[in-house]
């Protein structure tokens, strides 16, 4: 496996090149054009700058996350066959770029959704949380508002402002929107961007969604272990793969992690590994990545990844706020490089307890 850390690059992170560079065991970054809206095409000399400004900070552009999916493609809108050429050709720049994965996902209207951002754990970190009897008591169009306060000035992947202006329109959209109509939207994506990953060998990494059930009445689908087996029969083809998130799916108590990682061999192509703690099945905040923090045995997911010969990038997911740093919520420097390290120890006593 190759440790990454995802950057958002140097007009949105706080956290910069030279720092990833420092930190033991990271030799690549996933990032993005963190810049480009759902449904544009991106540009090759655009990407090509972002791989030349990692590269010659002594990294590697180990993939991409995201590449977002248009609504206009997840609800299935007249109009969705312009997004998904448009899709194709961002597709087409990255193969020709040389980047191989892409995570994406296609969850309605919220990319994940958290009902706190700073929460205040014992020991005086703060942590991404979230409660579902927040969740019950919120007008879902004053979601973002609820958290805005805490973002420390940054910009929010999936919480974009510009995209929670237009939230009520997004709710609209999505009405009649339900489990199979969602499964049959990503169904005909999927069918119309497979020639391009065949062509130039591209990985297509689905994220979960996060947390793991409805949300405000939304359609969920990527929640568990047999809609993901689903998703990977109904389209059939190599290159249509996971990027398995232990903290989006642990989200749900009920999904065994290590089970669903080896049930997916061969087609997790990225994985995010983090801790989450319970305080009841519906309240769950962000650890630190140890076993001993949450409620997760990292040993365990670490061991099965590596049983089924898991070879791609990995990161550590989002990352408690310490030490007084400043940054976007569960993106600072500080815990995810003890994430990395500490993922990388238990990989290397797997790893050295096989080879006796």
């Amino acid at each position: 496996m190759q440790m990454t850390l995802r950057w958002y690059g140097s007009k949105y992170d706080t956290v910069t090149l030279k720092q990833i560079r420092q930190i033991p065991g990271v030799t690549g970054v996933i990032s993005t054009l963190y810049g480009a809206a759902p449904g544009e095409a991106w540009k090759l000399e655009d990407i090509l700058s972002l791989k030349k400004e990692i590269e010659d900070a002594g990294l590697q552009l180990a993939g991409i996350e995201s590449v977002n999916v248009h609504d206009a493609i997840k609800v299935g809108t007249p109009d969705r066959e312009k997004y998904i050429e448009n899709y194709i050709t961002t597709l087409e720049h990255l193969g020709q770029a040389g980047i191989h994965l892409v995570c994406y996902n296609f969850m309605p209207v919220f990319d994940w959704t958290r009902t706190e951002l700073a929460r205040m754990r014992p020991d005086g970190s703060t942590v991404l949380a979230y409660t579902q009897e927040a969740v019950d008591a919120l007008d879902p169009e004053k979601m973002f508002e609820s958290i805005a306060g805490d973002t420390n000035g940054t910009v929010m992947p999936g919480w974009e402002p510009e995209r929670m202006a237009r939230i009520k329109d997004l709710f609209a959209m999505y009405h009649d929107v339900d489990d199979e109509k969602l499964f049959a939207n990503l169904k005909y994506f999927l069918e119309r961007i497979m020639p391009v990953c065949d062509k130039y060998d591209i990985n297509m990494a689905i994220h979960p969604d996060d947390p793991a059930w409805s949300v405000f009445g939304l359609p969920r689908i990527i929640i568990n272990k047999d809609n993901i087996l689903r998703m990977m029969k109904m389209v059939d083809n190599p290159h249509n793969g996971v990027t398995f998130c232990s903290g989006s799916y642990g989200t749900n108590l009920e999904n065994d992690l290590p089970d669903m990682i080896r049930s997916l061999k061969g087609r997790i192509y990225f994985a995010h590994v983090r801790n989450l703690k319970f305080n009841s099945p519906t309240d769950f905040e962000e650890s630190a990545h140890l076993s001993s923090d949450g409620t997760f045995d990292m040993y365990e997911i670490m061991l099965a990844l590596y049983d089924i010969g898991f070879d791609g990038p990995i990161r550590p997911d989002h990352g408690r706020m310490i030490w007084d740093e400043v940054a976007m919520p569960g993106y600072g420097l500080y815990d995810r490089a003890l994430g990395a390290t500490y993922l990388n120890g238990l990989w290397e006593a797997i790893e050295k307890q096989h080879k006796k």
